[in-house]
C-alpha cells in the first residue's frame, strides 16, 4: 500500500538520554531539529509512525505524538492525511536554522512554567503546587485584622515603615523564635516579602556573579531560580534519608569554595526528609570551620504533625554562621508576603541595606495585620487544626500510593510538611512521560527532575497531599497509577503489575 512504512526507512538517528532532566519527547523534539537543521533530515523526508518509532527507542507513544505535534506547531513538520509525517516544505526548503538549546535552568523554568499552566486546567487534580490548600486560610480573622488595623492607625497603617519591618512585628518574631532555642536580638530580626525574597537579599549581600553556592541535590525551586538570575554557580550535594550528606559536602569544600550554603532541615521541599538532631550539629560544626555561611530556610517547620521538636540550626549556632529564614506564608497566607530574617551582626547592616534597595519597606499594612493575627493567637489555632487535617491527608496519600502506584515504587512516611517524594520504577516510563500520559487523564505532579541542579530524578514525582482532600487523593493516585500502567504496557517488556 502507498501508505506502508518499513524501518528501513527510518532516516532519524535518535540517542536518548534517560538519566537528563530533560524529559524524553523534549530530547526528542531538539534532536529532529538539529538533523533538520544540519540537512540530514531534508525537507519532504518521511518521519516513523509514532507507533513504530516509539517501538524503536522503546519510550511511550505519548511522547512521540506529543514531540511531533510541538513540532508540527513550530513549522518543522506537516502531517498528510493516509501518508504519514514529514519534514515541511517552507519555501522551497526546510526550516533554515534551528533555535539554540537553552541553558538547563531555562530549560526548567519553562518546563515549570508549562507544567503550571497545564496543572491549572479546569477539572484536573492537581498535585503540583507548593501552597497549602486555600481551606486553610483564615479568611475571616484576616479580614477582621485589616479593619482594625485601618480604624486603629488611620493612614499610617498605609504609609512607609522602616526598612527593618514594623517594630512590633519585630518583637514578636524575636520572642517566638526565642522559643524555639534562637537566642535573638530585635536589632537582628528583618521583616520580608515573604521567605523567597529573604533568600535573594542574602545572596545579593553575601555572593557576587560567578561566587558558588552549594545546596541538596534535589532542592527547593526557588533558590535555583534566584541563582540564576544572580549569575550564581549552584552545586548540588547528594542527599539520604537524613538530608545533605556531610560527608560529600566536607569533600568539595576545598576544591569549589561556595560562598554559600542552603539547606531546609525541616520537612524538605521537594522530599519531605527530616535532618536529625546530629546532622543538624554535624553541618552547623563544619560550616564553623570553614567560615561559610548557612541559610536554613524552615518555611515548613511548623507543619509537624509526627516525632519530636528539633531545634532549627540557628539554635546550634555558636559561631554566628547560621541566617536562619521563615515566613507566615506557608502557615497563614500564601498571598500576604510576610517573612522574616534572623542573621547577625555580621550580616545585620548589608542584609538592611539591600532590603531598602529592593523595595523600601514591606507592605505595613499586611505587617500590622499579621501581628494583630499573632496578638489574637490566631496562627496558634491554625497551625492546629492545619496539623490534623495534614496528618489525615497523609494517611490517605500513603494508603492510596500503596494500592495503586507499580510495584517496585520507593517512597517514605514524611513527619511533616506537605509532599510525598516518590520513586518510580527505574525499567519503566519515566516521570516526565507518566505526567504527559496523566495530565490526559486530568491529574497533575511536579516532576522530579526538575528539582535537581545537575542530572537525576527522572523517575521521582513530587506530590502535595497537602492540598486535596482524602477522596481527591484517592482518585488522584489512582490515575497516576493507571498512566504509568498504560505507558509500561504499552512499550513492552516492563511488568505493569496489579492495582490492589
Amino acid at each position: 500500500m502507498k501508505g506502508d512504512y518499513s524501518l528501513s526507512q527510518d532516516p532519524l538517528d535518535i540517542d536518548l538520554n534517560r538519566h537528563s532532566e530533560a524529559p524524553l519527547y523534549r530530547q526528542l523534539i531538539e534532536q529532529i531539529r538539529e538533523q533538520i537543521a544540519s540537512g540530514a533530515l531534508p525537507a519532504g523526508a518521511r518521519l516513523p509512525p509514532s507507533r513504530a518509532l516509539a517501538r524503536r527507542l522503546g519510550v511511550s507513544r505519548i511522547s512521540v505524538v506529543n514531540a511531533y505535534s510541538e513540532l508540527r506547531a513550530a513549522g518543522y513538520l506537516s502531517a498528510r492525511a493516509g501518508r504519514g509525517t514529514f519534514v515541511a516544505v517552507q519555501g522551497g526548503a526546510a526550516p533554515a536554522a534551528s533555535p539554540r538549546r537553552p541553558p538547563p535552568d531555562r530549560q526548567r523554568s519553562a518546563a515549570v512554567r508549562d507544567m503550571m499552566r497545564l496543572a491549572r486546567k479546569p477539572g484536573v487534580i492537581d498535585f503540583s503546587s507548593g501552597s497549602p490548600p486555600s481551606e486553610f486560610f483564615p479568611v475571616r480573622y484576616l479580614q477582621d485584622a485589616l479593619n482594625h488595623v485601618i480604624e486603629r492607625d488611620g493612614a499610617e497603617a498605609l504609609s512607609y515603615e522602616a526598612a527593618e519591618g514594623y517594630l512590633p512585628l519585630r518583637g514578636a518574631v524575636r520572642d517566638y523564635v526565642r522559643a524555639i532555642g534562637i537566642q535573638c536580638r530585635l536589632d537582628d530580626v528583618l521583616i520580608t516579602g515573604g521567605a523567597q525574597q529573604a533568600i535573594d537579599l542574602v545572596l545579593q549581600s553575601l555572593l557576587s556573579p560567578g561566587d558558588t553556592l552549594v545546596t541538596a541535590d534535589p532542592t527547593y525551586l526557588g533558590v535555583m531560580d534566584i541563582a540564576q538570575a544572580r549569575r550564581v554557580h549552584i552545586h548540588g550535594i547528594p542527599i539520604d534519608r537524613d538530608g545533605i550528606r556531610i560527608d560529600a559536602l566536607d569533600a568539595i569544600i576545598g576544591d569549589l569554595r561556595p560562598r554559600l550554603i542552603y539547606v531546609m532541615p525541616s520537612y524538605q521541599n521537594p522530599t519531605g526528609h527530616l535532618m536529625p538532631m546530629h546532622r543538624r550539629r554535624q553541618l552547623v560544626r563544619l560550616a564553623a570551620h570553614h567560615g561559610i555561611p548557612v541559610l536554613e530556610d524552615e518555611v515548613y517547620r511548623e507543619f509537624r504533625f509526627e516525632g519530636d521538636e528539633l531545634p532549627p540550626l540557628k539554635a546550634l549556632d555558636d559561631s554566628g554562621v547560621v541566617i536562619h529564614t521563615n515566613a507566615f506564608t506557608k502557615v497563614l497566607l500564601p498571598g500576604i508576603r510576610i517573612g522574616y530574617l534572623i542573621a547577625g551582626d555580621a550580616y545585620n547592616e548589608r542584609l538592611s541595606r539591600v532590603k531598602q534597595a529592593a523595595d523600601i519597606s514591606t507592605s505595613g499594612l499586611h505587617q500590622r495585620a499579621i501581628h494583630l493575627l499573632l496578638e489574637r493567637g490566631v496562627l496558634a489555632q491554625q497551625l492546629e487544626r492545619n496539623r490534623i487535617e495534614l496528618r489525615r491527608r497523609r494517611v490517605a496519600a500513603l494508603a492510596a500510593a500503596q494500592r495503586y502506584f507499580p510495584p517496585g515504587s520507593k517512597w517514605f512516611s514524611p513527619q511533616g510538611g506537605l509532599y510525598l517524594w516518590v520513586e518510580l520504577p527505574e525499567r519503566g516510563p519515566s516521570a516526565a512521560e507518566t505526567f504527559i500520559a496523566a495530565l490526559q487523564r486530568d491529574v497533575a505532579f511536579a516532576i522530579g527532575a526538575l528539582f535537581y541542579s545537575g542530572d537525576g530524578g527522572s523517575h521521582a514525582m513530587r506530590l502535595n497531599f497537602g492540598i486535596q482532600r482524602p477522596a481527591a487523593i484517592d482518585e488522584g493516585f489512582a490515575r497516576i497509577g493507571a498512566a504509568w500502567r498504560a505507558l509500561a504496557a504499552e512499550v513492552g517488556g516492563v511488568e505493569a503489575g496489579v492495582v490492589l
